[in-house]
């Protein structure tokens, strides 16, 4: 059964039981993938370190986004005229 099959008719302990399968069910398909990792020779604190990694260069790009877009107003153009002056590709 996908996550969004149960439809709460409005009660609230009705509502209840329906969140609390769909995170049951969300919890065995993340036991599921876990176990698909494991078995394909991940190991999970190189996964975690992964995912900090991952979260680290994120809110870096965010941040150079944020500046870029504050420098580009205040020269008044586009964030991806700036892009070639910095040596950034679009993809970035």
């Amino acid at each position: 059964p996908s996550p969004r099959s149960c439809q709460p008719n409005g009660d609230n302990e009705e509502a209840l039981r329906c969140e609390i399968e769909e995170l049951k069910q969300k919890d065995l398909a993340l036991d599921r993938e876990i176990t698909q990792l494991l078995s394909e020779g991940y190991n999970l604190e190189e996964l975690e370190k992964h995912i900090s990694l991952l979260h680290e260069y994120n809110d870096i790009k965010d941040a150079g986004q944020m500046l870029l877009g504050k420098l580009a107003v205040i020269r008044g153009v586009t964030t991806k005229q700036l892009y070639p002056e910095y040596d950034l590709e679009l993809s970035d």
